[in-house]
């Protein structure tokens, strides 16, 4: 095998109670990048097309968290690489960690003795560091293990994949402005009220209990963000409106992607979730304000080979 085609998903982290540790993928809307081995250490890239992005490893989150997985490995060869962006850049839905969970995949699938999923999240969070200033796993873990994933800890990284009802989908839908994750960070705050803390627990905790249940009203009533939704939908116009809208059409949780722009709705069945993506463009249309969308189910599957050669 010389080449490789690999296809990286959009993610939806926090899930509003799991500021940093819970994430899941979605599916069909993902990044694709194409690796070539070269018999020169180091990684270059060679194309970028639908960003503008640059092409020095060292200046680009795909040649970062290469980079590391070379280093690590202490391989005496190289890639090239191409990279074709088809997730906006700060549209909340992690544009970066599909770079970073992509380039690490797709040179494991050169390797004689393949490296597992926790270690490539490891990886990947070097380069997820260049767009978001620290190291965080929640985008990354579940572009590189598919559905749900719940990070445990980060000394040491602990990953536990969850399991989730198929019949569960979400509506993403992103107003076009730009959010930087690095800014939207700056308005979190550094000190919570003990009782915000205890509810977001328990929301968490809920949440789990109603993925591995199955159960779509302990689902809804758990997704609930104390902590950080109030210190960034600001950044978000029309955000209440668009919540109220997406429960009043039979939504179950309502909340900000990532960092945001992207705005996620889960619902149970693909009926409802198509509902709310409709009324909610209605809304945003009448407030002249573009907007992209995106109905699916969570994905099973993460990173994945879609040609090779």
């Amino acid at each position: 095998m010389r080449e490789i085609r690999v296809f990286s998903p959009a993610t939806v982290a926090n899930v509003n109670c799991g500021f940093d540790v819970l994430g899941f993928a979605l599916e069909g809307l993902g990044d694709e990048m194409a690796l070539r081995k070269v018999a020169k250490k180091g990684i270059f890239i060679t194309k970028i097309t639908g960003a503008d992005l640059p092409l020095e490893a060292k200046e680009n989150v795909v040649g970062v968290a290469g980079l590391a997985m070379l280093e690590h490995l202490d391989l005496d060869y190289g890639f090239e690489v191409e990279i074709h962006k088809n997730i906006r850049l700060g549209s909340g839905v992690g544009s970066s960690a599909a770079s970073a969970a992509g380039i690490v995949y797709g040179i494991n699938q050169f390797l004689d003795e393949p490296l597992s999923n926790l270690e490539l999240t490891q990886l990947g969070m070097k380069g997820e560091a260049i767009a978001s200033g620290n190291e965080h796993a929640d985008n990354v873990a579940p572009c590189l293990y598919g559905g749900f994933t719940l990070i445990t800890g980060y000394d040491p990284l602990t990953i536990v994949p969850l399991p989730f009802p198929d019949d569960l989908y979400v509506t993403i839908i992103h107003p076009h402005i730009e959010i930087k994750t690095k800014e939207a960070r700056l308005l979190l705050p550094k000190q919570v009220e003990l009782s915000s803390a205890i509810q977001q627990t328990g929301n968490l905790a809920g949440l789990v209990a109603g993925l591995f249940l199955k159960d779509y009203k302990l689902i809804g009533e758990s997704t609930k963000d104390v902590l950080i939704e109030p210190a960034r939908k600001s950044l978000i116009p029309h955000f209440d409106l668009l919540k109220e809208s997406a429960f009043k059409n039979g939504g179950i949780a309502f909340g900000i992607s990532g960092s945001g722009p992207s705005m996620f709705t889960l619902s149970k069945g693909v009926e409802t979730a198509k509902n709310v993506e409709f009324e909610l463009l209605s809304i945003l249309n009448e407030k002249n304000l573009e907007t992209d969308s995106y109905v699916s189910p969570v994905s099973h599957a993460g990173n994945h080979i879609i040609d090779k050669k």
